[in-house]
């Protein structure tokens, strides 16, 4: 009786390229066409002191449709040199960065324009 191999899944880092690496950061630059920076973090173990501390790396990544902002968590893979600095590209976008303005903290709001936050009235002397 024939042994059947289990079916793996078909995805673009299994499908006959051999294994790429896939990393997941966030967009901290998208000022260049076709190219995102994405910062990727990891926690790494320091060596003499066994601390654990948080390192980050960033990659320049090739974005074709340039659809990437500023703030999106991103998944990218690694791919063959696309320029002297790329060698990854955008797989997809995880999670669009938020484009709401930011709301005032209440106590912020709750503040008088032209008192202070203990209620006095600006430059008056007494």
């Amino acid at each position: 009786m024939p042994t059947t191999q289990p079916a793996q899944p078909n995805t673009a880092a299994t499908s006959g390229r051999g294994h790429r690496k896939i990393r997941t950061g966030i967009v901290t630059s998208a000022k260049m066409k076709k190219t995102i920076v994405v910062q990727v973090s990891r926690l790494a173990k320091h060596q003499q002191y066994s601390r654990i501390i948080r390192r980050a790396a960033s990659f320049k990544v090739h974005d074709e449709a340039n659809s990437a902002t500023v703030g999106d968590l991103v998944k990218i893979m690694e791919t063959r040199p696309i320029s002297k600095d790329k060698r990854w590209r955008l797989v997809e976008i995880l999670q669009r960065a938020s484009t709401a303005p930011p709301v005032p903290k209440a106590d912020e709001a709750a503040v008088k324009p032209g008192l202070t936050s203990s209620g006095q009235a600006l430059g008056v002397v007494g």
